[in-house]
């Protein structure tokens, strides 16, 4: 009886993902809502600086396909919702499809999938009928053309479509949608390809009314009783992302598909927001990206399915300021129109993929907005303990002027930030400190850091303090009254006692 238990568990392993001896990338949406489109030229040029080797395009658009020509990019098309009526009722109109938009450009452009539709059963589900009759379609237009074994063909689907995500042991998808869910579920099968999910834990975390804590949906460290435990399976699971992969997969399980692997199509976290979203905030953007590109890239997999590939596309390459709705919905992309990135990822010593700083000139400046005493204490830690050489922040010194603490914190906060080499953590300083790729010396004050010359920076080895750390050491020389400049220590020890008791 046990022999017989473990090798039903090996079978099952084996046969849940046939996907586990592949490599788990990262690969990025491309919109184009933008009112500055950059050219498809210009845009395959930061797909290369960044180095990402995957893209999903939301279309199949002509000079995007032709920039992308001979780059080794592998690229999947799309086809929007408004075309799938016509495809998934005519053989022949997926056929011409497929011999404009996929046959006239391989093997030049390397395409790898056609994602057909998008969230169709939960945003046109009038579409619901005809969407498996699409898919068939184009498929079989892939085998006459002898491209079936290159290009996958499948469908993203929201996750909303699981019903009772958690635990994920108990989840199973809209059983209003079993008439069509079957049906795909065997032509995946059949076809080799896989499930397409978009993945949103910012979403999930909105909606939760403060069930969902922040740092689990944003991939930061759980201590053990934080983490949620599947009690059917007492599998842990430490993040959202994870807990809706597998919900998925036990959704499919639950309609006896167990070798249909995972991609997830769309994944991210918006960098601002309204009013009525407070965590829609670059360091959010920031943290979640970089915590998800780490968490894919180790080949991390799931509790269900440990050390079997979760490929991942980032929504998105570009902040979309066309898109209609909320402030959000604009602001998704990793980087602006210029090709200026939103934030820094955090991805030192993560690999080469998406190491956003196209100009290898990064600066850490005060926030904008930020109180004013904050900005006092961390500048007075990172001229004391934190060992910044404060002294061009002098009267009569080239960075004396502007006299004021937002741009001697400033100076202090980026030499300190390259002093430590850029590393994760070295820009925040309690959260008044925000890293830019825009250089802001002016005059004959010289950042450290900038084109211009290094600063003298003294070398140190201090933490910068970050939101979980005080403030500490000696009061510097570089204190304030408004924009009054005080250079005496004695009366900045007198100033702080009556700040800071």
């Amino acid at each position: 009886m046990a022999m017989n238990m473990i090798l039903l568990l090996f079978l099952l392993t084996v046969s849940a993902v046939s996907a586990a001896d592949e490599v788990a990338f990262i690969g990025v949406n491309i919109g184009t809502d933008l009112s500055d489109m950059p050219s498809p030229t210009q845009a395959v040029a930061l797909l290369k600086a960044q180095n990402i080797r995957h893209v999903r395009l939301y279309d199949a658009d002509r000079a995007m396909l032709l920039a992308l020509a001979n780059t080794g990019i592998q690229v999947t098309v799309s086809i929007p919702n408004e075309q799938l009526l016509g495809i998934g009722q005519s053989n022949a109109t997926a056929a011409n499809w497929v011999a404009r938009n996929v046959i006239a450009h391989v093997p030049a452009a390397n395409i790898t999938a056609i994602a057909v539709g998008s969230e169709v059963l939960t945003v046109l589900p009038n579409a619901g009928p005809v969407l498996v009759s699409a898919l068939k379609f184009i498929h079989s237009a892939l085998v006459a053309a002898n491209l079936d074994g290159q290009i996958k063909v499948s469908t993203p689907h929201s996750s909303s479509i699981i019903l009772d995500s958690f635990p994920p042991s108990q989840a199973f998808f809209n059983r209003s949608w079993d008439p069509v869910m079957v049906p795909l579920l065997k032509f995946l099968q059949s076809s080799d390809s896989y499930f397409m999910l978009n993945v949103y834990p910012y979403y999930d975390f909105m909606q939760s009314n403060g069930v969902i804590p922040l740092d689990y949906a944003l991939f930061r460290p759980l201590p053990p009783n934080k983490e949620a435990v599947d009690a059917n399976t007492l599998l842990h699971y430490t993040n959202v992302f994870d807990a809706v992969v597998d919900a998925a997969y036990f959704a499919m399980s639950y309609l006896n598909f167990t070798n249909v692997p995972i991609i997830v199509l769309e994944s991210g976290w918006p960098s601002k927001g309204d009013s009525t979203e407070p965590d829609a905030t670059v360091e959010n953007a920031n943290t979640y990206n970089s915590n998800l590109i780490r968490h894919v890239l180790n080949n991390t997999g799931t509790p269900k399915h440990p050390g079997i590939a979760v490929s991942t596309y980032i929504y998105e390459l570009y902040n979309e300021d066309l898109r209609p709705g909320s402030v959000s919905e604009k602001n998704w992309g990793l980087f602006n129109a210029n090709g200026v990135p939103v934030y820094i990822l955090h991805l030192i010593g993560a690999g080469t993929v998406l190491a956003n700083d196209t100009t290898n000139q990064t600066f850490c400046v005060a926030k904008e907005g930020s109180d004013k005493k904050m900005l006092q204490a961390a500048l007075d830690w990172a001229c004391g303990p934190g060992k910044v050489d404060c002294s061009s922040l002098l009267q009569g010194q080239p960075c004396y002027d502007p006299d004021n603490v937002i741009s001697h914190s400033t100076y202090a906060f980026n030499a300190y930030f390259q002093q430590m080499g850029k590393s994760p953590g070295t820009c925040d300083f309690k959260g008044v400190a925000t890293i830019t790729t825009t250089d802001p010396s002016h005059g004959s004050c010289i950042f450290p850091g900038s084109g211009g010359r290094n600063g003298t920076i003294t070398n140190g080895t201090s933490t910068a303090p970050s939101s979980n750390s005080t403030s500490s050491g000696s009061p510097s020389q570089y204190l304030y009254r408004g924009d009054f400049f005080i250079s005496s220590v004695i009366i900045g020890v007198v100033f702080l006692s009556t700040v800071f008791l």
